[in-house]
């Protein structure tokens, strides 16, 4: 298993498109400083030491020593010994709503990303509990199945999108079906889901499969994002927004928050509804309600020792350094000893 000790260093990297930028600005004002001074072969001769093709070679050893450097400073490391522990927690399956409805701006920047940055924060906070993800939209699929790798879980949150369910609607059954399949029921660890979503155009029967989910003891939890007044849901094209979707007379589409709904869920569910706001998701109530849940130890197979690594590559960085330094921007000496406008006697 690799990770990173100081994994915010990596941000260091986003300097690599700057350097780019501005050596080929460079590059360019010197290839028009050239020209301005007359005809190219003519100032090449003029200047045979001077090498147009190492300057180059020296950029980008200094762009992959500065790679090196900065992946050795956030000290990557790998698990070098796995022991398997005891821990004691429940199963927790999130259920997103991915719908275009999703992306309707009453919760800042969108519901979806308000959400998301809930789950973010949920995920921090967790200590020994298991999670999954799914996703769904007129279909539901598994994400992420039920792990204790947190730092998977928030890789794969940050790739939710609208576009990664083709189908349209607000399929919550066929999400509460799936996560029951999800489950690991032999194991006897206590269960529950969140179910985040606008509840709109909801398409099956989602109260029944709550009230299935209840009868094995699962909790069927709603947190219900968006407002009762409603917002208009974005159109976008090529990533950027061009309107908003209209319905078949030209109107524009508003999406309103079906709390109703949502309640009658989490009412077949035995767990609990919240509606989120912009300064607070719910999910802190909910949690509070599955902390009563039942948990159960089982058995969990994590990495309890790691080795650093960031010798290596700060060796490569100040072994590309030291090459580059000692390469010239002139080519070889001997070109020195050319008479090139030498007049010989005949």
């Amino acid at each position: 298993m690799l990770r990173f000790a100081h994994i915010e260093f990596l941000w260091g990297l986003a300097a690599i498109p700057v350097f780019i930028l501005l050596f080929a600005r460079l590059s360019f004002w010197k290839k028009k400083a050239m020209a301005s001074l007359g005809d190219k072969k003519v100032v090449t001769m003029m200047i045979p030491e001077v090498s147009f093709s190492r300057p180059w070679l020296k950029f980008i050893l200094f762009i992959l020593a500065f790679t090196f450097l900065i992946v050795g400073i956030a000290d990557p490391q790998i698990g070098s010994k796995m022991e398997e522990e005891k821990r004691k927690g429940v199963d927790l399956m999130i259920l997103l709503d991915v719908s275009n409805s999703m992306l309707s701006q009453d919760m800042a920047p969108n519901r979806l990303e308000n959400a998301k940055r809930a789950i973010a924060q949920l995920i921090d906070n967790l200590h020994n509990d298991r999670i999954g993800i799914i996703v769904f939209a007129g279909e539901a699929y598994v994400q992420l199945p039920v792990t204790t790798d947190y730092s998977a879980a928030k890789l794969f949150l940050t790739t939710i999108n609208t576009n990664m369910v083709p189908t349209q609607g607000t399929a919550i059954g066929s999400a509460i079906d799936l996560a029951m399949k999800s489950f690991d029921f032999k194991d006897g660890t206590g269960k529950a889901m969140i179910i985040i979503t606008d509840g709109e155009n909801h398409e099956d029967d989602a109260v029944v499969a709550a009230k299935n989910a209840a009868e094995k003891d699962v909790m069927v939890n709603v947190i219900g994002m968006g407002s009762a007044e409603g917002a208009p849901i974005p159109l976008f094209q090529n990533g950027k927004q061009v309107g908003f979707h209209t319905d078949s007379a030209g109107h524009t589409v508003v999406s309103k928050l079906n709390e109703d709904m949502c309640k009658e869920i989490t009412a077949a569910g035995k767990g609990v509804y919240v509606r989120a706001t912009n300064d607070n998701s719910g999910l802190n109530i909910i949690m509070g309600q599955i902390s009563k849940v039942q948990s159960k130890t089982y058995d969990s197979k994590t990495f309890k020792d790691f080795e650093d690594r960031f010798q290596i590559f700060l060796g490569f960085a100040f072994l590309l350094l030291i090459v580059e330094f000692f390469i010239s921007n002139r080519k070889s000496l001997r070109l020195s000893g050319l008479k090139l406008f030498e007049v010989k006697n005949t």
